[in-house]
């Protein structure tokens, strides 16, 4: 298979599918298909931060772990700088984890608490064998200094930090290998509000500073208000709005996405709808609704969306804005 393509530098993920087959083997109940994402195309342009926002369970983080391998997807193309990383094996995968890293939600359940600090930051350079012992020794306290944690610290375990201390530790690990892909899998939501800001300060100066390119995933819209340049918004397993990051928080094209922005913190009451009160729960995933799947929740919905799936379409107005919805706003 070949691994070179013609896309442009960055990530291009085209049509990623990735069904759960649930169930079975008890009492000779069948088997169930959950359909975690479906048809998900989403660009991220190098040295741009990018988000991914919808509710949990809509499959965001499946997406997430699909563009870095570690989950394998039924069919879609991942494209990174012109390579074709679902044909990636061996060392060239390798190398291609090397490139692209995970930023974990949990601080807390992702750092070994048998291992010091060191010897977390250590382990990938001695996996990818990259430098000799004082190189890597070297490489370890930059990149603690870089995140904002003394050097002195590296003796300590990760139950004697914070919270905030903890995911400074889980960037710097992701760091300490020189990737130019970061997905940050909702990095700020196990922290206090106060540590927040203080965190998405340090991601947007990393970006900044090595010219990063992230896939941001969450459910805040203040966060990703904050960080991302562009945003897709998705809905049980679909990108159903993509574009600009200001335009489609303050001017949303999908009903779901106004939900979405009004159910936040800081709503707009001025232009608030509200979800059709005997559906306001996700559906599952294991049995979506037939054409729109957000059509039982939507005021808006009409005969069409209830046979129909919507495809993007470019919306009226700035370049760059697509809208997967037969009615639009």
């Amino acid at each position: 298979m070949n691994t070179h393509d013609s896309s442009p530098s960055g990530i291009v993920v085209e049509n990623l599918r990735k069904h759960y087959a649930v169930g079975g083997g008890l009492f000779g109940r069948a088997r169930q298909t959950v359909r975690a994402i479906a048809d998900v195309s989403l660009s991220i342009p190098k040295g741009q931060a990018v988000g991914l926002v919808g509710e949990s369970g809509c499959g965001k983080s499946t997406v997430a772990r699909a563009v870095l391998r570690l989950v394998e997807p039924d069919a879609g193309r991942i494209v990174h700088d012109g390579i074709n990383v679902r044909a990636l094996s061996g060392n060239a995968l390798r190398l291609y984890r090397r490139r692209a890293q995970l930023v974990f939600q949990d601080p807390y359940a992702s750092l070994n608490p048998k291992r010091t600090v060191r010897q977390t930051l250590e382990e990938p350079l001695r996996v990818h064998r990259m430098g000799t012992p004082a190189e890597i020794a070297r490489s370890v306290e930059a990149a603690m200094t870089e995140v904002g944690l003394p050097v002195e610290s590296l003796s300590r375990y990760a139950y004697e930090f914070s919270g905030g201390q903890r995911q400074r530790i889980g960037i710097a690990r992701a760091l300490i290998l020189q990737p130019d892909f970061i997905v940050a899998d909702e990095p700020v939501s196990a922290l206090d509000v106060s540590v927040q800001a203080q965190i998405l300060q340090l991601l947007k100066k990393l970006q900044e500073d090595r010219g990063l390119s992230f896939l941001f995933v969450s459910h805040d819209l203040g966060v990703v208000r904050h960080f991302c340049y562009l945003t897709n918004v998705m809905y049980l397993g679909r990108i159903v709005e993509s574009g600009p990051t200001a335009q489609i928080l303050d001017d949303p094209r999908h009903p779901y996405t106004r939900v979405l922005r009004d159910s936040s913190p800081v709503p707009d009451p001025a232009h608030r709808i509200a979800l059709v009160s005997t559906a306001q729960e996700l559906p599952s995933a294991a049995n979506p609704p037939p054409g729109c799947a957000f059509h039982p929740r939507c005021p808006r919905a009409q005969d069409r969306c209830r046979t129909e799936i919507p495809v993007s379409q470019p919306v009226a107005g700035p370049a760059g804005r697509t809208v997967a919805c037969h009615f639009p706003l």
